[in-house]
């Protein structure tokens, strides 16, 4: 069974990459589960056709503790027999939604989801390292195998250069390792190119390049996959073509972040950020 977590900045399609790409591998024949790491709860949503699943969080707050919930409440099987799962997160405003990651994993290991005959296992996890909480999937030897969602503009590099530390951090302690990176494409200039760059830069490859395409959100509008609404339309197999890399990937690498300064000379190389003398001259 492989452990992967999708990280990723906010708002820059991970779940939905995470939903096509597990619903190309089990159109593999693959059996795959979905852990929603998101107190958006918004990481099965296409698989189960639904608004939101009940989460983990939810259900223990309404029952009163994690301990009265049965596996069966939690764990709801959708599109090609995907098993999915949500953590959720507290009341807004209360609580760490990290711990609510921590719980849900534990519940879930405790009561007989991760069965043997699980090829995948999949991790989508909100945003940036940023807390203990949402690093959990790394930081426990959970998932070993990362792919971070980026686009080619600067705070989703930025971004992914961060998670990329977080990994680093974790990689001496155990056996956790970066698969690559996933180009969800916003078409920014040169796009290709500057993130093709930027997996260089880190030791890892740009393990595909995903181009912008309105049929996501048609998609997405009657709550599926591209793989489930259109099956035969080519971002259908741009999906497909990223399952199958994920499924043949052996290069699993520990990263080597940049500096702030590189990272920002990178993007004034690509001509997305300018250069001081430029800003300065525009300002008069």
């Amino acid at each position: 069974m492989r452990q992967i977590a999708i990280y990723g900045k906010g708002g820059i399609g991970k779940s939905t990459t995470t939903q096509n790409t597990v619903s190309a591998l089990a159109e593999m024949g693959k059996k795959v589960m979905i852990v929603g790491c998101d107190p958006k709860a918004d990481s099965t949503r296409l698989i189960l056709h639904s608004k939101a699943q009940a989460t983990v969080m939810d259900l223990a707050r309404e029952k009163g503790t994690v301990e009265d919930l049965e596996l069966s409440d939690v764990l709801l099987t959708g599109f090609a027999d995907i098993r999915c799962a949500e953590s959720g997160g507290p009341e807004p405003g209360v609580g760490c939604a990290g711990r609510g990651v921590i719980t849900a994993i534990n519940f879930l290991e405790e009561n007989g989801a991760y069965t043997p005959d699980l090829d995948y296992v999949f991790y989508d996890v909100l945003g940036d390292v940023v807390c203990g909480g949402f690093a959990m999937p790394i930081r426990e030897n959970k998932a070993q195998e990362i792919y971070i969602v980026t686009s080619g503009e600067m705070m989703a590099m930025y971004a992914a250069n961060n998670i990329a530390r977080g990994i680093l951090k974790y990689a001496s302690s155990g056996k956790v390792r970066l698969g690559g990176l996933i180009c969800n494409s916003r078409k920014v200039d040169k796009e290709y190119e500057l993130i093709d760059e930027l997996a260089t830069r880190l030791g890892t490859q740009m393990i595909h390049f995903l181009p912008r395409d309105n049929q996501v959100q048609r998609a997405e509008l009657r709550r599926m996959t591209v793989i489930e609404y259109s099956p035969d339309h080519p971002q259908a197999d741009e999906y497909r073509a990223l399952a199958k890399k994920i499924d043949e990937n052996k290069k699993l690498v520990i990263p080597t972040p940049l500096t702030m300064d590189e990272l920002e000379d990178l993007l004034i190389q690509y001509g997305i950020l300018e250069d001081e003398e430029t800003a300065a001259a525009k300002l008069g």
